[in-house]
């Protein structure tokens, strides 16, 4: 007996990238960190931590601190990609049990850069999400690496990424099977050199129309000055972000990379005071920071 099957309409996404699409999933998605949930809708969140680990006395002042004021996970850099190779390129492995000890005497978890295919075995060791910086965001072998891991992903986009780019470099660690990924808008080159980059809040909208995954703001890279780093958050956040991720350090005159940026431990407590009601009264709606105090 032959079955006839009559094909009436033959549909295909006009987005390249399909898993990441609105299409492909209709409502957010929320990656979970150790409990901490990213998207969906929810809290906010704010990750905080220095550029570089230096010291384990520098993390643990710095954990602290931003924990008491708010933050609910912790960033450091234990492998530092830098434009110079003479400039200081992080502790590594070192670095990595000092982000641990310190996240699990504090109860926050790390977020920490995996540069290179060959580390990612020992970063997932420590880390409890891996961060893709902007200068790997197409590094195609390492996303396609990171997509056999069970690690929620940080997907920075690349300085001089279109959206369509950024979209389709998530879709390789989708696709490989990597469900948890969250993409981070850090700033892209413009002609204008006033600040470090470009701050693309545009970009967040537009991520947030085309896309399910969740969406926070680095304010830290995009500008490169401390003093618009609290209402650059304010203004992510009004945008839709799902939280945003900033650089502190005790001393940031004395950091060994990107003490322009960092806040202060005073300058962090008065942008945490600050976001909440402010953003609440521009956006219409409850948008409440995840507190652990």
């Amino acid at each position: 007996m032959t079955m006839k099957i009559e094909i009436k309409k033959i549909s295909r996404s006009e987005k390249p990238y399909l898993l990441a699409s609105r299409e492909a999933k209709r409502e957010r998605t929320a990656v979970d960190v150790c409990g901490i949930k990213i998207g969906g809708g929810g809290e906010a969140v704010v990750i905080a931590g220095p550029c570089s680990v230096e010291s384990y006395e520098q993390v643990l002042q710095t954990a602290v601190a931003v924990k008491k004021y708010g933050a609910v996970m912790f960033r450091g850099g234990a492998y530092k990609p830098r434009t110079s190779p003479y400039e200081f390129q992080g502790l590594g492995v070192e670095g990595l049990k000092i982000l641990r000890e310190v996240g699990d005497r504090i109860g926050l978890p790390i977020v920490t850069e995996v540069m290179s295919e060959t580390d990612i075995e020992t970063i997932c060791e420590y880390a409890d999400m891996l961060q893709v910086g902007a200068r790997n965001m197409q590094n195609f072998a390492l996303l396609r690496k990171l997509a056999k891991t069970k690690k929620p992903i940080l997907l920075k986009r690349g300085a001089s990424a279109t959206v369509k780019e950024w979209l389709l470099a998530a879709e390789y660690i989708l696709s490989g099977g990597n469900e948890n990924v969250v993409l981070c808008e850090r700033g892209i080159k413009t002609f204008d050199d006033s600040l470090r980059n470009t701050l693309d809040l545009a970009a967040v909208a537009l991520v947030k129309e085309l896309s399910h995954l969740p969406v926070i703001v680095d304010p830290s890279h995009a500008t490169g000055r401390r003093s618009i780093i609290p209402i650059l958050s304010k203004a992510a956040l009004a945008a839709g972000a799902d939280g945003v991720i900033v650089e502190v350090h005790p001393e940031p005159e004395k950091a060994l990379s990107d003490g322009a940026q960092s806040l202060t431990f005073e300058n962090f407590a008065e942008m945490m005071h600050g976001l909440t009601e402010p953003v609440r009264k521009i956006v219409g709606k409850e948008t409440e920071l995840a507190v652990c105090i």
